[in-house]
């Protein structure tokens, strides 16, 4: 299959292209540290399987997730990300990807994936699996943001910058971002005066 990689991880990138290329199946044509630079290379090799980590700088994992599968309809999906929070997994299975693993799963899990989608299943990794029937007994269909996504609203609303929120909650500033980015789409709003009307329109904080 020829396959394109999208990281801004170099190290990981290069580990994940080492790990492929010991693989006859697999020839990686080309890689990309974020997602408009990899819809370019989309174009130009026409491959047979997309592996993107969701959290890019510029264009989201999602939307590039989107615009793919707009594109190309029948390309395979891998997604390979630090987030299982359960919203946002649900929000990228709906998209139609074929895969989706932590970047702490190990290789061995990575070529299983890789098998099964040759085969035309679906694969998530175990901790995927369990955090999906975990939720199924807490369902939480019902709340607009995830609880992470709230507390990072209130700070937002308390006018912390993204580097102030990321130290307030040990997380990173990209995190951080992502988070941003879903929480704006999730409630409609393109501005922080709009988001913070509807947070408390909503009882959100």
């Amino acid at each position: 299959m020829k396959t394109i990689l999208i990281d801004d991880h170099a190290i990981l990138l290069d580990g994940i292209r080492a790990l492929l290329e010991r693989e006859q199946e697999h020839e990686v044509v080309a890689t990309a540290a974020n997602a408009e630079e990899g819809l370019n290379l989309l174009r130009q090799h026409q491959p047979d399987l997309l592996i993107t980590d969701f959290n890019l700088p510029g264009m989201d994992g999602l939307s590039l997730i989107r615009r793919v599968k707009q594109l190309y309809p029948n390309m395979k999906i891998v997604v390979l990300s630090m987030h299982d929070e359960t919203h946002l997994v649900k929000e990228i299975l709906k998209e139609g990807v074929n895969a989706y693993l932590l970047k702490k799963d190990s290789h061995k899990e990575l070529l299983e994936a890789l098998r099964q989608i040759g085969e035309g299943k679906i694969y998530l990794s175990d901790d995927i699996n369990k955090m999906l029937v975990k939720n199924l007994n807490t369902p939480d269909d019902n709340k607009l943001l995830s609880d992470r996504e709230r507390e990072i609203l209130k700070l937002i609303a308390k006018e912390y910058s993204n580097k102030q929120i990321a130290g307030e909650l040990f997380i990173s500033e990209r995190t951080v971002e992502t988070h941003r980015k879903n929480i704006f789409r999730k409630t409609g709003t393109g501005s922080l005066v709009g988001l913070i009307k509807f947070a408390y329109a909503n009882n959100l904080i």
